[in-house]
């Protein structure tokens, strides 16, 4: 039986290891740099370097890399090997603090937006003594940031580390405002569900679309899909379970904090959920979950689907990124408490987080944009692509008693009965858990609910904790100096309540009147990426963020530039891979079982004209009409992929790849969904969603 105790952390070199393997002062300055933001010593870097250099050999470690976050979505690293030649023709075991605190790795294949040229090849890895370092697979990974040569910041990981900086700055110093002196920092704090797919490798192996694109481009749906809601937190099977077993031990090893995991409700989905950690390590976290995940599926003979959409006519695959504030008193500030109307603290920072989405929906929307969660966004339990809050309607009543300066009669919480007399009562929830909002306020946090199970969670954090902290400024701006400071705050509240309360809805956001409603309220509703992704550089986005410290300007034009470059490669790939199925394989297996179909017919006719033949010929006949459609659409889609090489402009190139490569890749496959639901299963060449969906 595995003593999770005894197993947890113990690939990490953790707050216990430093204290047992440093000495006192050294163990001293590394906290005040973890805890405090105090620049490390050379002389303090060279003293933990030799110790995390022991502590790794003697668990095997061999190798150390730089593990950073370029801005590609995923994670890269580079092994150097600890020896050191010594004159006598051996070898020692070295590891400096200079080696610990940067390393340069060739960053010229990275994407940059244009920040550099690419004969411009140095880059820097920069150490993150925040995020603890650990061991896998024989070698020492130090999280790290990236920068290039001239500076610019080349990685997801450092400006999420500046956002936190600034609401640390922006919510303490209105903490103070409000009494709460005792307050020297602040944290922002994250807990990201994971959502994914498990299937069987081998029939993974059969699907040139899952392997190059992470989705199925073709697939008729099956009898029996999510209807019955039967597979969602029902028994989970064996295979899995034994699989999520081996995933929370690889992960509780390496201090990843795995707490909940459970069937959802597409069949095959399945979900892992975290306990709350700093956005910073949780960030990490989420990269090293992800990457375990798709180990530690192969070694039993699964994959993992990572994908927003890999199925199509079933739940996508989301990452809810919930998010709160917490003091290094210990205190939540979103957690309302027993009487919210008199918590200042609370509802000032709920109502500057009003103003914040209000203000910012167009870089939420963004901090959620590709390719993939274009898919998903709107459909099967996720939210649509419209910003909006929920708040409850216990929190709205509040909020309008703040407003109107009415008296609030706190009506006692009801124990919830139920009737079954072994069942206890409880109390209720001062708010629901609203599934189709997008960011929803849920008894003590903010659930994010519109992020792409595949994202890196470095961009809605960072653009989360920016914009938050220009909200607060703005009410300490406001309330600042004032002689009736409870005075100014009641007035600032009202104010930013009366001009941002639109964003605010209870409602469900799946109903068609909803559409409707929100742009009658002024609210953005930014369907696609294409769409999205333009408005990264407008002027009010670069002047909040170069406020911050965040981004500059140029950071930012690189920023949309990758992930404009990123969406139409990401289409046009899903497009070349969808022509080559259907040449090479759809068509063919098409003409095959035509062939046979009309053989048949013909030998029947030969033993005898009075044999009935109507079944080959009503097929073959609906099989060619099919066929011919399907050539004709493929050959346009060739053609529109030809025209997009003619677009420089990398804004309307996406929406190129948006409004006529993506409809004709929809026209393409449902013509060959449509076929694969006639053709004879042993002509397919793919395996089905039946096959897919239902095989592990």
């Amino acid at each position: 039986m595995t003593k999770v105790p005894e197993i947890f952390g113990s690939l990490v070199f953790n707050e216990a290891v430093m204290k047992d393997r440093l000495p006192k002062d050294v163990y001293k300055a590394l906290q005040n740099t973890i805890k405090n933001g105090e620049p490390i010593d050379l002389k303090v870097a060279n003293v933990v370097a030799n110790a995390m250099k022991d502590w790794a050999i003697e668990h095997g470690a061999t190798h150390f890399t730089h593990w950073f976050q370029p801005m590609t979505g995923i994670t890269a690293e580079k092994h150097d090997s600890f020896i050191s030649p010594t004159d006598d023709g051996k070898v020692i075991m070295e590891f400096s603090g200079k080696e610990l605190v940067k390393g340069e790795p060739d960053g010229s294949s990275f994407p940059s937006g244009g920040l550099r040229s690419t004969f411009e090849a140095r880059g820097y890895t920069v150490w993150d003594p925040t995020s603890f370092a650990y061991l896998r697979n024989g070698t020492l990974c130090i999280p790290t940031a990236f920068c290039s040569y001239g500076g610019q910041v080349l990685d997801k990981k450092t400006p999420l580390l500046k956002s936190m900086e600034a609401i640390n700055k922006s919510a303490v110093r209105l903490l103070h405002l409000l009494g709460e002196t005792d307050v020297k920092r602040i944290s922002t704090t994250v807990g990201p569900e994971q959502e994914y797919f498990l299937i069987d490798k081998g029939l993974y192996n059969k699907r040139i679309d899952l392997k190059f694109t992470g989705r199925t481009l073709f697939g008729a749906k099956p009898p029996k899909g999510q209807e019955l809601d039967d597979h969602y937190f029902g028994a989970i099977k064996p295979r899995v379970v034994e699989y999520m077993k081996d995933l929370d031990e690889e992960l509780w090893k390496l201090g990843v904090l795995a707490k909940t995991k459970h069937n959802e409700v597409a069949p095959a989905q399945h979900e892992l959920a975290p306990i709350f950690t700093t956005t910073n390590v949780a960030t990490d976290h989420n990269q090293l979950t992800m990457d375990v995940m798709k180990k530690v599926a192969c070694k039993h003979g699964l994959m993992c689907l990572l994908h927003e959409k890999p199925f199509a006519g079933v739940n996508g695959s989301g990452k809810h990124n919930n998010w709160s504030i917490s003091t290094d008193t210990g205190k939540n500030i979103l957690n309302p408490g027993k009487d919210p109307i008199h918590n200042k603290v609370f509802l000032t920072f709920l109502i500057a987080i009003i103003k914040a989405v209000h203000e910012n929906q167009d870089l939420l929307r963004i901090s959620v944009a590709d390719a993939g969660n274009d898919h998903r966004l709107g459909g099967n339990e996720a939210p649509p692509a419209i910003l909006s809050m929920f708040i409850g309607t216990d929190l709205e009543k509040v909020l309008k008693c703040v407003e109107e300066d009415l008296p609030y009669n706190e009506e006692t919480l009801k124990s919830l009965e139920i009737d079954v007399n072994v069942l206890p009562s409880f109390k209720k929830d001062t708010t629901d858990r609203n599934r189709t909002s997008p960011f929803a306020f849920t008894g003590n946090k903010f659930e994010f609910r519109m992020l792409g199970s595949t994202a890196n969670i470095a961009c809605p954090n960072t653009i989360l904790n920016t914009i938050v902290a220009e909200s607060l400024d703005y009410i300490s701006d406001y309330i600042e100096g004032k002689d009736d400071l409870d005075k100014a705050l009641n007035e600032v509240l009202k104010k930013i309540l009366k001009e941002h309360k639109a964003i605010i809805f209870n409602g469900n956001n799946y109903a068609p009147e909803w559409v409707e409603e929100a742009e009658s309220r002024g609210l953005l509703n930014l369907k696609s990426s294409a769409e999205a992704l333009p408005h990264y550089t407008d002027e009010k986005n670069i002047k909040l963020f170069e406020k911050h410290g965040v981004y500059t300007k140029l950071e930012l034009e690189s920023r949309k530039e990758i992930l404009l470059e990123k969406y139409c490669q990401t289409i046009n790939i899903e497009a070349l891979t969808m022509l080559e199925m259907v040449k090479k394989d759809i068509i063919p297996a098409i003409c095959n079982y035509s062939k046979d179909l009309t053989q048949g017919a013909l030998a029947k006719k030969n033993l005898s004209s009075d044999i009935d033949v109507s079944l080959e010929t009503s097929l073959v006949s609906k099989i060619s009409s099919l066929s011919a459609c399907l050539s004709k659409k493929t050959s346009e889609l060739d053609k529109v992929l030809l025209d997009a090489k003619d677009i420089e402009d990398s804004e309307e190139l996406a929406k190129f790849y948006h409004d006529t490569v993506l409809s004709q890749m929809n026209e393409v496959r449902a013509i060959a969904d449509e076929l694969e639901t006639i053709v004879g299963k042993g002509y397919w060449p793919f395996p089905t969603y039946t096959d897919l969906l239902f095989s592990v």
